[in-house]
């Protein structure tokens, strides 16, 4: 994801060279023909394109806004994702407990926290429509990456595992049905989140409107010059180019915008959010692991 002290300059106006170098050349040709070749010059009321422009800035402004909300949205689902990913660590760790199979419990604690890391990267990637086990060996088992590869929605089946092993914690004691209850919620509350993000990644752009919109934004270009050539001559070239280059940027940014999950430099940043969830944790793991000496000699240094 590009932030806003790495943007380079390149990136920004290398999505619409081509179009600008098409412009430059129409431009020049209109300033050349209109100043040298023609007795009686050609142009239309600078009011024309004027007033065509403001339409056209109304439309991109509305879809611009409609595109941030998308991508604001996608945002925030995976903020809650996020939050429920630690909650369901913490229940996990704090909830589960036996007299007499600590072994049991510490994998139980152990494969269902780590098969939530593997379902945040999974779900990133199938959002990318990529392959969603890849690198997934690492969190989850042979056993529980064979069950994954029999389903299409990986997440789905994910997400089918913690409430099986969940179940199997109830029959065996390790947690009580209030605990059941309260840790069924927060996996009921992934997958709303992941039916959400597919909702933003299924649920397309009119095309008829973005379409519009582009056809009134080339004959607005194409009657720029026109407009400006008895006021600025040979100028008008390279005002026609930054004009057009503004509203075209604008486009561009709204169509990028628009669909938050297609791996590219302005989505969402599901990788990087899925390793902070990983370091989470893994450090809540890790601290779990500690002896309860150690554990309490680390909370005195720290208090």
């Amino acid at each position: 994801m590009l932030l806003k002290k790495n943007i380079p300059i390149g990136y920004v106006f290398g999505k619409v060279k081509v179009e600008l170098f098409i412009i430059l050349l129409y431009s020049t040709a209109i300033a050349i023909i209109h100043e040298l070749f023609l007795v009686v010059p050609i142009s239309i009321p600078l009011a024309v394109p004027a007033i065509l422009g403001t339409v056209i800035s109304l439309l991109l402004g509305f879809r611009s806004n409609q595109a941030y909300d998308r991508w604001w949205e996608a945002r925030q689902v995976w903020g809650a994702i996020v939050n429920d990913s630690r909650t369901f660590a913490r229940q996990l760790l704090t909830f589960t407990e036996s007299q007499y199979e600590e072994d049991e419990v510490h994998q139980l604690r152990q494969r269902m926290i780590r098969r939530q890391m593997a379902w945040n990267y999974a779900l990133g990637q199938s959002l990318r429509r990529l392959n969603p086990t890849a690198e997934l060996d690492k969190f989850l088992s042979r056993r529980d990456l064979e069950h994954c590869s029999r389903f299409s929605n990986v997440p789905m089946a994910l997400l089918d595992q913690q409430a099986r092993d969940l179940r199997r914690a109830l029959e065996e004691g390790y947690i009580n049905r209030y605990q059941q209850i309260e840790i069924d919620r927060t996996l009921t509350r992934f997958c709303d989140n992941m039916g959400k993000c597919e909702r933003i990644k299924n649920t397309v752009f009119p095309a008829t409107y973005s379409l519009y919109i582009h056809f009134s934004l080339l004959l607005f270009i194409c009657m720029l010059p026109f407009g400006v050539i008895d006021y600025f001559g040979f100028l008008e070239v390279p005002l026609v180019v930054a004009i057009s280059a503004c509203f075209l940027l604008i486009e561009k940014m709204a169509i990028h915008l628009q669909d938050p999950f297609e791996n590219k430099p302005t989505d969402t940043p599901m990788t990087a959010i899925a390793r902070t969830i990983e370091k989470d944790l893994k450090q809540l793991l890790h601290d779990q692991d500690l002896p309860e000496d150690k554990r309490q000699e680390k909370y005195y240094y720290i208090m």
